[in-house]
């Protein structure tokens, strides 16, 4: 069981980008799928998530209405669409799922317990 967060990179404040979260080993199709991100001396925040039972998705206030969770494709099954990017954006952002039961959507008990590897997003001019 692998995650594999990719597309961060080094972008301008306003500008936008789009993160991957593919899985090897299993589909998460099914799953729950949560985006976190860690910036250089804080602490890790949940900033997204999408339920596999009804497709609900939750966002931080902090990314609300600039950050989109979806699922795409079979090749591309969750994506984080983020837009008007501030510098305080800059972080590495991790993709991660639980196999604690669907119902329990992005709440699982204890928490998220599958994680990828993480990718940076730079957000500088």
């Amino acid at each position: 069981v692998q995650l594999q967060a990719s597309g961060g990179g080094l972008v301008q404040p306003g500008g936008s980008l789009r993160l991957s979260c593919a899985a090897s080993g299993f589909s998460l199709d099914h799953y729950a799928i949560g985006w976190f991100r860690q910036a250089p001396g804080k602490e890790r925040e949940g900033i997204a998530c999408i339920s596999s039972s009804d497709g609900s998705r939750w966002v931080a206030d902090s990314v609300k209405g600039r950050f989109t969770i979806s699922r795409v494709n079979d090749e591309n099954p969750a994506s984080l669409q983020m837009s008007s990017l501030k510098a305080e954006d800059t972080a590495v952002y991790y993709c991660a799922t639980h196999f604690k039961g669907s119902a329990y959507g992005c709440y699982p008990p204890g928490g998220f317990d599958y994680w990828g590897q993480g990718t940076l997003v730079t957000v500088s001019s």
